[in-house]
């Protein structure tokens, strides 16, 4: 059965439709004066808009005197003209800030959602689909431009506009503006009802079945190098096939529902139309209405159907907005798995001694703890390699030590600083790493090795990849240093990603070192060269070597073997041959012995 990232059940955490507002809120907040201008030439285009049923009711009743009252009819006209093209301009006008103050809080909270899920725990990047988040932070950037233009531009308006107009009607005929001002009302909270009961539950399963799609077609994409391997280009047409299938059905039944609430905006604005004309025609029949007075009447409908269509229209659209929103509002909700402690100092690297003291820690859901009072020490430019069976803990120390996790209990000290008071960014920048399978990014050979030293000249990065032995296939290649190297540097051999991998270590300098068999990928000639290269780097440095070919860590200074998060031996190769144990065994089945 495929796995999916558990949409669904995330919904039993969904913010309310409040607390999302308030995080929109926040946003406005930040520049109030930007916000005051635009409201105030809404309020003004509001305030003629106001005006147009008075100024309908004057241009008739001038009408219907004749046209021995034709200057009293032109200035009746007149002021009919200025009042709709001031609302106009006004409301064209206060978009002209709206514009840029939108962009720019699109821009911060996209930028601002990124940062908070760059500081989520690496557990957390782990359960979570990538091309589902992307999904979500992109998707969120438009929702704020839906919720805002729906709730400053139509909604508060409209609102205005719909209570202003009924207590003119309640002043002239009590009867006329009371009932526009209930059925008003019915229709609003109506839409909002329905809305929150009705639909929002299903469009929430629409937007995560969404988020769904963008991690399916994410995890096909980027392993499209295994699916052309294996032939399964239809297998996997048909696993994202059945994913939209199950979008497709969701979304149709929040589309019915969305329109089953447009017939009952339709129905409720008829109600509308036929009570407001009945009751202005029995007003207008006792004489206590003239003909000007019906056309303010029905002017006040014809605006007020307008803006009850847009707050229909709106609302629905504010609530996909706001479940577009919602998991990035819940993002600036949720703190950091692995947090700097308040105001933490900088890491200051120095000679890289590790000591790990009385050290305990699990992996969230596993049954028992990895390590239990775990206590070693790595002594300045120690080369240690760690050995031991796959679930062992060789991977685990190394995480430990770039405090990737928290602790459980104990604490783990480099240079004799311990590194939950530390800030994770500086403490990570001295520790160069180069795994077995290196990341890069679709960016240029020079970006991925001055990844480790953005402000490296030319100069440094190709020292830096004559050290790493990349320099003359990188001249080979066309555009040399700024060729692409395609996503996770699916262009380069293996060889060749980790070749760059080995350059970009070199020129971070960072006095820590950790090498997860950085050779594994090569060939013996090239291997043998990047061997010597390395060796020249882990001078003076603390070398952590996580070795899976043991051939590898002859020349350590001290081998840890590692069972079930223990060191159950440790010394020099030799030593440890003679030993009898269980290194003597892994050599042993290295040797094909």
């Amino acid at each position: 059965m495929e796995q999916y990232e558990d949409d669904d059940s995330a919904r039993s955490r969904v913010l309310s439709n409040a607390q999302v507002l308030a995080f929109v809120a926040s946003y406005w907040a930040r520049r109030p004066g930007l916000m005051a201008l635009t409201v105030a030439l809404m309020l003004a285009a509001i305030g003629c808009e106001m005006l147009m049923p008075q100024a309908s009711q004057a241009l008739v009743d001038a009408a219907t005197r004749g046209p021995s009252h034709r200057d009293a009819a032109w200035a009746a006209w007149l002021f009919f003209v200025l009042v709709y093209l001031g609302s106009s301009v006004l409301r064209n006008t206060a978009m002209r800030p709206w514009i840029p103050y939108s962009a720019r809080i699109m821009k911060e909270m996209t930028d601002e959602g990124f940062a908070r899920v760059q500081s989520f725990s690496a557990d957390w990047h782990g359960e979570t689909f990538g091309g589902a988040t992307v999904r979500r932070l992109s998707r969120a950037m438009w929702g704020y431009d839906v919720v805002a233009d729906s709730v400053v531009v139509w909604i508060g308006p409209a609102l205005l506009i719909l209570t202003g107009l009924s207590v003119q009607m309640i002043l002239r005929w009590p009867l006329v503006g009371a009932f526009s001002l209930a059925l008003n009302l019915v229709y609003i909270v109506a839409n909002l009802v329905l809305t929150e009961l009705y639909v929002r539950k299903t469009y929430l399963r629409s937007v995560a079945m969404d988020s769904r799609i963008g991690g399916a077609l994410a995890d096909s994409i980027t392993s499209n190098p295994a699916v052309k391997s294996f032939g399964a280009e239809a297998r996997e047409a048909d696993r994202i096939a059945r994913v939209t299938e199950d979008w497709r059905r969701i979304t149709v039944k929040s589309w019915s529902r969305f329109t089953d609430v447009w017939l009952v905006q339709n129905l409720l604005l008829g109600a509308l139309q036929a009570g407001l004309t009945a009751l202005v025609l029995r007003a207008w029949a006792r004489g206590e209405a003239t003909a000007g007075g019906v056309a303010f009447v029905i002017t006040s409908f014809l605006v007020m159907n307008g803006y009850l269509r847009n707050i229909g229209d709106n609302l629905r659209m504010a609530q996909r907005g706001l479940a577009d929103i919602e998991d990035v509002a819940a993002y600036a909700r949720t703190p950091p798995q692995v947090a700097d402690a308040a105001a933490a100092p900088d890491f200051v690297g120095r000679t890289g001694e590790i000591v790990f003291e009385n050290v305990s820690f699990k992996y969230r859901g596993a049954g028992r703890s990895l390590y239990r009072g775990f206590n070693l020490t790595i002594r300045p430019g120690e080369r240690i390699a760690l050995v031991g069976p796959t679930g062992s803990g060789k991977s685990t120390f190394v995480k430990l030590i770039q405090r990737l996790y928290d602790l459980d209990g104990g604490r783990i000290l480099i240079d004799g600083q311990d590194i939950a008071r530390v800030s994770q960014t500086s403490l990570r920048r001295a520790i160069a790493a180069v795994p077995q399978d290196p990341a890069l990014f679709h960016r240029s050979i020079a970006e991925n090795i001055s990844y480790a030293r953005p402000d490296a000249s030319a100069e440094e990065i190709a020292r830096a990849a004559r050290r790493a032995r990349a320099d003359g296939f990188i001249a080979a290649l066309p555009l040399g240093y700024q060729t692409l190297v395609g996503e996770r540097g699916v262009k380069l051999s293996g060889g060749e990603r980790q070749r760059v991998a080995i350059a970009r270590a070199f020129l971070a300098d960072a006095p820590i070192l950790v090498l997860d068999e950085a050779t594994s990928s090569l060939d013996v000639e090239t291997e043998a060269q990047i061997q010597a290269a390395i060796e020249e780097l882990m001078a003076g440095r603390t070398t952590i070597v996580i070795a899976h070919r043991l051939s590898t860590i002859r020349g350590a200074d001290r081998i840890l073997v590692f069972q079930d998060g223990e060191v159950i031996e440790e010394g020099r190769h030799g030593e440890l041959v003679a030993l009898g144990g269980a290194y003597a065994r892994l050599h042993a089945v290295a040797q094909g012995l």
